[in-house]
Protein backbone atom coordinates (compact mmCIF):
# COMPACT_ATOMS: atom_id res chain seq x y z
CA UNK A 1 0.00 0.00 0.00
CA UNK A 2 1.73 3.68 -1.23
CA UNK A 3 2.39 6.01 2.04
CA UNK A 4 -0.31 8.48 0.67
CA UNK A 5 -2.83 5.43 0.98
CA UNK A 6 -2.01 4.91 4.49
CA UNK A 7 -2.38 8.18 5.25
CA UNK A 8 -6.13 8.15 4.55
CA UNK A 9 -6.75 5.19 5.58
CA UNK A 10 -9.20 5.36 8.26
CA UNK A 11 -10.22 1.83 9.64
CA UNK A 12 -14.05 1.31 10.76
CA UNK A 13 -14.34 1.38 14.35
CA UNK A 14 -12.39 5.15 14.08
CA UNK A 15 -14.65 6.05 11.58
CA UNK A 16 -17.58 5.34 13.67
CA UNK A 17 -15.84 7.29 16.44
CA UNK A 18 -15.06 10.07 14.63
CA UNK A 19 -19.12 10.39 13.37
CA UNK A 20 -20.13 9.75 16.39
CA UNK A 21 -18.30 12.81 17.47
CA UNK A 22 -19.37 15.14 14.79
CA UNK A 23 -23.14 13.63 15.50
CA UNK A 24 -22.41 15.23 18.79
CA UNK A 25 -20.60 18.39 17.50
CA UNK A 26 -23.65 19.04 15.21
CA UNK A 27 -26.46 18.34 17.71
CA UNK A 28 -25.42 20.60 20.48
CA UNK A 29 -25.08 23.03 17.84
CA UNK A 30 -28.48 22.63 16.75
CA UNK A 31 -29.74 22.17 19.89
CA UNK A 32 -28.99 25.77 20.49
CA UNK A 33 -30.43 27.24 17.18
CA UNK A 34 -33.80 25.30 17.90
CA UNK A 35 -33.76 26.46 21.38
CA UNK A 36 -33.48 29.79 20.71
CA UNK A 37 -35.95 29.79 17.67
CA UNK A 38 -38.26 28.62 20.33
CA UNK A 39 -38.11 30.92 22.85
CA UNK A 40 -38.64 33.43 19.34
CA UNK A 41 -41.63 31.60 18.68
CA UNK A 42 -42.88 31.63 21.98
CA UNK A 43 -42.35 35.16 22.58
CA UNK A 44 -43.71 36.11 19.27
CA UNK A 45 -47.10 33.74 20.18
CA UNK A 46 -47.51 35.34 23.61
CA UNK A 47 -46.28 31.91 24.71
CA UNK A 48 -49.36 29.62 23.17
CA UNK A 49 -48.29 25.79 23.70
CA UNK A 50 -49.38 24.46 20.47
CA UNK A 51 -47.78 26.63 18.97
CA UNK A 52 -44.11 25.50 20.99
CA UNK A 53 -45.12 21.85 20.72
CA UNK A 54 -46.72 21.72 17.01
CA UNK A 55 -43.85 19.71 15.00
CA UNK A 56 -43.04 17.51 17.59
CA UNK A 57 -44.20 13.56 16.77
CA UNK A 58 -46.30 12.01 18.98
CA UNK A 59 -45.39 8.18 18.24
CA UNK A 60 -42.45 6.93 16.05
CA UNK A 61 -41.53 3.45 15.14
CA UNK A 62 -38.33 2.70 13.89
CA UNK A 63 -37.01 -0.08 11.97
CA UNK A 64 -33.35 -0.81 10.87
CA UNK A 65 -34.30 -3.41 8.86
CA UNK A 66 -37.00 -4.37 6.70
CA UNK A 67 -36.90 -7.74 8.43
CA UNK A 68 -38.45 -6.46 11.28
CA UNK A 69 -41.47 -5.07 9.16
CA UNK A 70 -43.24 -8.40 10.62
CA UNK A 71 -42.70 -6.87 14.32
CA UNK A 72 -44.06 -3.57 13.80
CA UNK A 73 -46.82 -4.34 11.74
CA UNK A 74 -49.20 -5.44 13.85
CA UNK A 75 -48.60 -2.39 16.04
CA UNK A 76 -49.18 -0.20 12.69
CA UNK A 77 -52.61 -2.14 12.32
CA UNK A 78 -53.72 -1.43 16.07
CA UNK A 79 -52.79 2.31 15.80
CA UNK A 80 -54.35 2.59 12.61
CA UNK A 81 -57.79 1.08 13.78
CA UNK A 82 -57.99 3.05 17.00
CA UNK A 83 -57.57 5.97 14.37
CA UNK A 84 -53.98 7.19 16.21
CA UNK A 85 -51.40 8.82 13.82
CA UNK A 86 -48.03 7.29 13.65
CA UNK A 87 -44.81 7.76 11.63
CA UNK A 88 -43.07 4.68 10.53
CA UNK A 89 -39.07 5.40 9.67
CA UNK A 90 -37.18 2.56 7.75
CA UNK A 91 -33.47 1.85 7.20
CA UNK A 92 -34.99 0.35 4.13
CA UNK A 93 -35.65 1.56 0.57
CA UNK A 94 -37.55 -1.89 0.27
CA UNK A 95 -38.89 -2.23 3.77
CA UNK A 96 -42.52 -3.32 2.73
CA UNK A 97 -44.18 -0.88 5.54
CA UNK A 98 -43.20 2.01 2.80
CA UNK A 99 -46.06 0.33 1.22
CA UNK A 100 -48.27 0.53 3.93
CA UNK A 101 -52.09 1.11 3.36
CA UNK A 102 -52.96 2.07 7.16
CA UNK A 103 -54.29 5.31 6.66
CA UNK A 104 -53.02 6.20 10.09
CA UNK A 105 -49.46 4.84 9.15
CA UNK A 106 -47.40 7.93 7.53
CA UNK A 107 -43.95 5.62 6.13
CA UNK A 108 -40.77 7.11 5.50
CA UNK A 109 -36.84 5.87 3.92
CA UNK A 110 -34.60 7.89 6.21
CA UNK A 111 -31.95 6.80 3.95
CA UNK A 112 -28.97 4.02 4.71
CA UNK A 113 -25.94 3.97 6.85
CA UNK A 114 -24.81 7.02 8.87
CA UNK A 115 -27.54 9.07 7.03
CA UNK A 116 -30.22 6.97 8.82
CA UNK A 117 -28.72 7.59 12.32
CA UNK A 118 -27.46 11.57 11.47
CA UNK A 119 -31.54 12.39 11.07
CA UNK A 120 -32.63 10.13 13.88
CA UNK A 121 -30.15 11.89 16.17
CA UNK A 122 -32.37 14.90 15.65
CA UNK A 123 -35.42 13.67 15.81
CA UNK A 124 -38.44 15.39 17.82
CA UNK A 125 -40.82 13.49 19.30
CA UNK A 126 -42.09 11.95 22.44
CA UNK A 127 -41.66 8.12 22.12
CA UNK A 128 -39.99 6.21 19.76
CA UNK A 129 -40.77 2.14 19.72
CA UNK A 130 -37.22 0.26 18.08
CA UNK A 131 -36.19 -3.08 18.06
CA UNK A 132 -32.74 -1.70 17.41
CA UNK A 133 -30.59 -2.60 20.14
CA UNK A 134 -27.29 -0.21 21.20
CA UNK A 135 -29.16 3.44 21.97
CA UNK A 136 -26.51 5.40 22.63
CA UNK A 137 -23.71 3.09 22.39
CA UNK A 138 -22.80 3.49 18.67
CA UNK A 139 -23.85 5.87 15.56
CA UNK A 140 -27.11 6.31 17.02
CA UNK A 141 -27.69 8.50 19.90
CA UNK A 142 -30.56 9.73 22.15
CA UNK A 143 -31.98 12.76 20.47
CA UNK A 144 -32.42 15.96 23.06
CA UNK A 145 -35.72 16.27 21.38
CA UNK A 146 -37.31 12.61 21.82
CA UNK A 147 -39.03 12.55 25.26
CA UNK A 148 -39.17 8.67 25.70
CA UNK A 149 -37.29 5.34 24.14
CA UNK A 150 -39.12 2.22 24.19
CA UNK A 151 -37.74 -1.01 22.89
CA UNK A 152 -39.76 -4.19 21.85
CA UNK A 153 -37.83 -7.51 21.44
CA UNK A 154 -37.93 -9.10 17.77
CA UNK A 155 -37.84 -12.50 18.99
CA UNK A 156 -38.98 -14.98 21.99
CA UNK A 157 -35.99 -15.22 23.12
CA UNK A 158 -34.17 -12.91 25.51
CA UNK A 159 -32.78 -9.43 25.53
CA UNK A 160 -29.63 -10.60 27.28
CA UNK A 161 -28.50 -12.38 24.27
CA UNK A 162 -27.43 -8.63 22.70
CA UNK A 163 -24.05 -7.58 21.91
CA UNK A 164 -22.97 -5.83 25.48
CA UNK A 165 -24.75 -2.53 26.50
CA UNK A 166 -27.91 -3.74 24.10
CA UNK A 167 -30.68 -2.44 26.01
CA UNK A 168 -28.76 -0.12 28.37
CA UNK A 169 -30.29 4.12 27.74
CA UNK A 170 -33.47 2.99 26.49
CA UNK A 171 -36.11 4.06 28.99
CA UNK A 172 -38.39 0.97 28.73
CA UNK A 173 -38.43 -2.78 27.58
CA UNK A 174 -41.16 -4.32 26.76
CA UNK A 175 -41.23 -8.41 27.69
CA UNK A 176 -43.33 -10.97 27.41
CA UNK A 177 -41.90 -13.45 29.95
CA UNK A 178 -40.76 -12.83 33.98
CA UNK A 179 -37.52 -14.26 32.71
CA UNK A 180 -36.90 -10.84 30.59
CA UNK A 181 -37.68 -8.70 33.59
CA UNK A 182 -35.14 -10.76 35.88
CA UNK A 183 -32.54 -9.99 33.17
CA UNK A 184 -33.30 -6.83 33.02
CA UNK A 185 -32.97 -5.92 37.04
CA UNK A 186 -29.71 -7.56 36.90
CA UNK A 187 -28.08 -5.69 34.19
CA UNK A 188 -29.45 -2.60 36.00
CA UNK A 189 -27.81 -3.13 39.03
CA UNK A 190 -24.47 -4.22 37.86
CA UNK A 191 -23.86 -1.11 35.82
CA UNK A 192 -25.86 1.24 38.67
CA UNK A 193 -28.18 2.29 35.82
CA UNK A 194 -31.91 3.85 36.79
CA UNK A 195 -34.57 1.11 36.53
CA UNK A 196 -36.04 0.97 33.12
CA UNK A 197 -40.01 0.40 32.73
CA UNK A 198 -40.51 -3.39 31.79
CA UNK A 199 -44.28 -3.38 31.07
CA UNK A 200 -45.68 -6.73 29.24
CA UNK A 201 -46.30 -6.26 25.90
CA UNK A 202 -46.67 -10.01 24.80
CA UNK A 203 -45.39 -10.51 21.37
CA UNK A 204 -47.18 -9.07 18.54
CA UNK A 205 -45.36 -10.78 15.66
CA UNK A 206 -46.02 -14.18 16.69
CA UNK A 207 -50.00 -13.73 17.84
CA UNK A 208 -50.21 -12.58 14.02
CA UNK A 209 -48.30 -15.30 12.73
CA UNK A 210 -50.85 -17.83 14.51
CA UNK A 211 -53.61 -15.44 12.96
CA UNK A 212 -52.25 -16.06 9.48
CA UNK A 213 -51.39 -20.05 10.18
CA UNK A 214 -54.77 -20.57 11.12
CA UNK A 215 -56.06 -18.73 7.99
CA UNK A 216 -53.72 -19.82 5.66
CA UNK A 217 -55.16 -23.96 5.23
CA UNK A 218 -53.95 -27.34 5.11
CA UNK A 219 -49.89 -27.90 3.91
CA UNK A 220 -50.18 -29.55 0.84
CA UNK A 221 -48.66 -33.49 1.16
CA UNK A 222 -44.61 -33.47 0.44
CA UNK A 223 -41.80 -35.35 1.34
CA UNK A 224 -40.10 -35.02 4.54
CA UNK A 225 -38.51 -31.75 4.76
CA UNK A 226 -35.99 -30.49 7.17
CA UNK A 227 -35.17 -26.75 7.88
CA UNK A 228 -31.77 -25.58 8.40
CA UNK A 229 -32.04 -22.21 9.91
CA UNK A 230 -28.94 -21.17 12.28
CA UNK A 231 -28.08 -17.61 13.91
CA UNK A 232 -24.78 -16.24 13.56
CA UNK A 233 -21.34 -16.21 14.40
CA UNK A 234 -18.31 -17.94 15.50
CA UNK A 235 -20.60 -20.17 18.02
CA UNK A 236 -23.20 -20.75 15.37
CA UNK A 237 -24.28 -23.88 13.65
CA UNK A 238 -22.73 -23.15 10.13
CA UNK A 239 -19.38 -22.02 11.66
CA UNK A 240 -19.21 -24.78 14.25
CA UNK A 241 -20.04 -27.92 11.98
CA UNK A 242 -20.21 -26.26 8.43
CA UNK A 243 -19.85 -29.31 5.12
CA UNK A 244 -20.76 -31.46 8.16
CA UNK A 245 -23.98 -31.21 8.84
CA UNK A 246 -24.95 -30.51 5.41
CA UNK A 247 -22.99 -33.73 4.04
CA UNK A 248 -25.00 -35.81 6.63
CA UNK A 249 -28.46 -34.44 6.08
CA UNK A 250 -27.81 -34.83 2.33
CA UNK A 251 -27.23 -38.68 2.82
CA UNK A 252 -30.91 -39.03 4.84
CA UNK A 253 -32.85 -38.34 1.63
CA UNK A 254 -35.15 -36.07 2.95
CA UNK A 255 -35.88 -32.08 1.05
CA UNK A 256 -33.10 -30.25 2.51
CA UNK A 257 -33.58 -26.46 3.04
CA UNK A 258 -30.99 -23.67 4.40
CA UNK A 259 -32.13 -21.11 5.80
CA UNK A 260 -28.49 -18.71 6.86
CA UNK A 261 -29.01 -15.58 9.08
CA UNK A 262 -29.26 -12.81 7.18
CA UNK A 263 -26.44 -11.19 9.05
CA UNK A 264 -24.07 -14.41 7.60
CA UNK A 265 -24.67 -12.64 4.28
CA UNK A 266 -22.97 -9.71 5.97
CA UNK A 267 -20.58 -10.26 8.66
CA UNK A 268 -19.79 -14.21 7.21
CA UNK A 269 -19.83 -13.61 3.61
CA UNK A 270 -16.81 -15.70 3.17
CA UNK A 271 -18.48 -18.75 4.31
CA UNK A 272 -22.21 -18.19 3.15
CA UNK A 273 -20.39 -17.72 -0.84
CA UNK A 274 -18.00 -21.21 -0.25
CA UNK A 275 -21.20 -23.09 0.86
CA UNK A 276 -23.67 -22.08 -1.38
CA UNK A 277 -21.17 -22.68 -4.14
CA UNK A 278 -20.35 -26.33 -2.90
CA UNK A 279 -23.97 -26.80 -2.20
CA UNK A 280 -26.05 -25.66 -4.99
CA UNK A 281 -29.63 -25.68 -5.82
CA UNK A 282 -30.94 -29.14 -6.85
CA UNK A 283 -33.98 -31.23 -6.59
CA UNK A 284 -33.15 -31.80 -2.57
CA UNK A 285 -31.44 -28.97 -1.07
CA UNK A 286 -32.59 -25.23 -1.47
CA UNK A 287 -30.89 -22.44 -0.24
CA UNK A 288 -33.49 -19.90 0.78
CA UNK A 289 -33.47 -16.23 1.61
CA UNK A 290 -37.19 -14.61 1.58
CA UNK A 291 -37.74 -11.84 3.73
CA UNK A 292 -41.11 -13.49 4.74
CA UNK A 293 -39.95 -16.85 6.52
CA UNK A 294 -43.62 -17.63 7.07
CA UNK A 295 -44.33 -20.32 3.99
CA UNK A 296 -40.73 -21.92 4.93
CA UNK A 297 -41.56 -22.71 7.87
CA UNK A 298 -44.80 -23.93 7.62
CA UNK A 299 -43.22 -26.25 5.13
CA UNK A 300 -40.88 -27.45 7.22
CA UNK A 301 -41.49 -30.81 9.36
CA UNK A 302 -38.76 -30.24 11.58
CA UNK A 303 -36.34 -27.31 11.99
CA UNK A 304 -32.61 -27.79 13.07
CA UNK A 305 -30.69 -24.67 14.71
CA UNK A 306 -28.82 -23.31 17.61
CA UNK A 307 -29.52 -20.65 19.51
CA UNK A 308 -31.27 -18.82 17.34
CA UNK A 309 -34.64 -17.58 18.41
CA UNK A 310 -36.45 -18.88 14.87
CA UNK A 311 -36.73 -21.53 17.07
CA UNK A 312 -39.57 -20.25 19.14
CA UNK A 313 -41.47 -19.52 16.12
CA UNK A 314 -40.78 -22.77 14.91
CA UNK A 315 -42.05 -24.57 17.93
CA UNK A 316 -44.30 -22.46 19.28
CA UNK A 317 -46.51 -20.92 16.53
CA UNK A 318 -46.33 -23.90 14.57
CA UNK A 319 -46.22 -26.99 16.82
CA UNK A 320 -43.38 -28.69 15.62
CA UNK A 321 -40.09 -30.04 17.28
CA UNK A 322 -36.92 -28.80 16.59
CA UNK A 323 -33.08 -30.01 16.76
CA UNK A 324 -31.11 -28.13 18.12
CA UNK A 325 -27.16 -28.29 17.84
CA UNK A 326 -24.08 -27.95 20.73
CA UNK A 327 -22.55 -24.68 19.77
CA UNK A 328 -19.87 -23.91 23.39
CA UNK A 329 -22.27 -20.94 23.37
CA UNK A 330 -19.29 -18.21 24.19
CA UNK A 331 -20.93 -15.50 26.19
CA UNK A 332 -18.02 -13.01 25.73
CA UNK A 333 -19.56 -10.31 23.32
CA UNK A 334 -23.34 -10.46 25.11
CA UNK A 335 -24.59 -8.95 28.18
CA UNK A 336 -24.97 -12.96 29.44
CA UNK A 337 -21.06 -12.29 30.17
CA UNK A 338 -21.89 -10.02 33.30
CA UNK A 339 -24.49 -12.51 34.23
CA UNK A 340 -24.37 -15.83 36.52
CA UNK A 341 -27.62 -17.32 35.05
CA UNK A 342 -27.81 -20.18 32.71
CA UNK A 343 -28.64 -18.42 29.47
CA UNK A 344 -32.26 -18.71 29.25
CA UNK A 345 -32.60 -19.99 25.70
CA UNK A 346 -30.40 -22.77 26.45
CA UNK A 347 -32.59 -24.15 28.99
CA UNK A 348 -35.30 -23.96 26.85
CA UNK A 349 -34.05 -25.84 23.77
CA UNK A 350 -34.19 -30.11 25.90
CA UNK A 351 -38.40 -28.88 25.97
CA UNK A 352 -38.62 -28.48 22.68
CA UNK A 353 -36.24 -31.10 21.12
CA UNK A 354 -33.30 -33.21 20.76
CA UNK A 355 -29.72 -32.10 20.94
CA UNK A 356 -27.20 -32.81 17.91
CA UNK A 357 -23.81 -32.94 19.16
CA UNK A 358 -20.32 -33.90 17.28
CA UNK A 359 -20.44 -37.59 17.93
CA UNK A 360 -24.28 -38.44 17.01
CA UNK A 361 -23.84 -36.11 13.68
CA UNK A 362 -23.81 -39.45 11.92
CA UNK A 363 -27.11 -40.74 12.69
CA UNK A 364 -28.94 -37.25 12.50
CA UNK A 365 -31.68 -39.35 10.31
CA UNK A 366 -32.51 -41.59 13.35
CA UNK A 367 -32.56 -38.19 15.53
CA UNK A 368 -35.11 -36.66 12.80
CA UNK A 369 -37.27 -39.58 13.11
CA UNK A 370 -37.47 -40.10 16.32
CA UNK A 371 -37.81 -36.51 17.35
CA UNK A 372 -40.91 -36.31 14.86
CA UNK A 373 -42.42 -39.50 16.83
CA UNK A 374 -41.95 -38.36 20.19
CA UNK A 375 -44.96 -36.78 22.07
CA UNK A 376 -43.39 -35.51 25.23
CA UNK A 377 -41.98 -32.34 22.61
CA UNK A 378 -45.82 -31.41 22.27
CA UNK A 379 -45.75 -30.97 26.58
CA UNK A 380 -42.68 -29.00 26.56
CA UNK A 381 -43.88 -26.83 23.78
CA UNK A 382 -46.69 -25.78 26.00
CA UNK A 383 -44.19 -25.32 29.00
CA UNK A 384 -42.02 -22.95 27.11
CA UNK A 385 -45.13 -20.95 25.78
CA UNK A 386 -46.15 -20.47 29.77
CA UNK A 387 -42.61 -18.67 30.22
CA UNK A 388 -41.97 -16.78 27.32
CA UNK A 389 -45.25 -15.47 25.61
CA UNK A 390 -47.47 -13.98 28.11
CA UNK A 391 -50.47 -11.42 26.65
CA UNK A 392 -50.98 -14.52 23.84
CA UNK A 393 -52.96 -13.30 21.62
CA UNK A 394 -53.26 -9.61 22.51
CA UNK A 395 -49.80 -8.46 22.15
CA UNK A 396 -50.41 -5.31 19.60
CA UNK A 397 -52.77 -4.19 21.97
CA UNK A 398 -50.98 -4.36 24.80
CA UNK A 399 -48.37 -2.46 22.99
CA UNK A 400 -50.48 0.51 22.04
CA UNK A 401 -52.22 0.50 25.81
CA UNK A 402 -48.80 1.06 26.81
CA UNK A 403 -48.36 3.59 24.47
CA UNK A 404 -50.80 5.72 24.16
CA UNK A 405 -50.84 5.29 28.40
CA UNK A 406 -47.34 6.49 28.26
CA UNK A 407 -47.94 9.63 26.22
CA UNK A 408 -50.88 10.77 27.88
CA UNK A 409 -48.32 11.14 30.94
CA UNK A 410 -45.57 12.52 29.47
CA UNK A 411 -48.11 15.26 27.65
CA UNK A 412 -49.61 15.55 31.25
CA UNK A 413 -46.16 16.28 32.86
CA UNK A 414 -45.32 19.02 30.33
CA UNK A 415 -48.76 20.83 30.94
CA UNK A 416 -48.15 21.21 34.62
Amino acid sequence: MHSENILLYIDPGTGSMLFAVLIGVFGAVGYLIRMAWVKIRFKITSGKKEEISGNKIPYVIFADDKRYWPVFEPICAEFDRRGIDVEYLTASGDDPGLKCEYPHVKSKFLGEGNRTFSKLNFLNANIVLATTPGLDVYQWKRSRDVDFYVHIPHSAGEVALYRMFGIDYYDSILVAGEHLIKHVRELEKLRNLPEKEVPYGGLPYMDRMVERLKSSGETKEHERTVLLAPSWGPSSLLNRFGEKVIDNLIATGYNIIIRPHPQSFVSEKEMTDRLMARYPDSEKLKWNRDVDNFEVLKLADILISDFSAVVFDFALVYDKPIIYTETNFDRAPYDYWWMEDEVWTLTALPKLGEKLTEENLGNVKEIIDECLSRPEYAEGRNEVRNECWQCYGEGAVKTVDYLVSKYDELTDRKEK
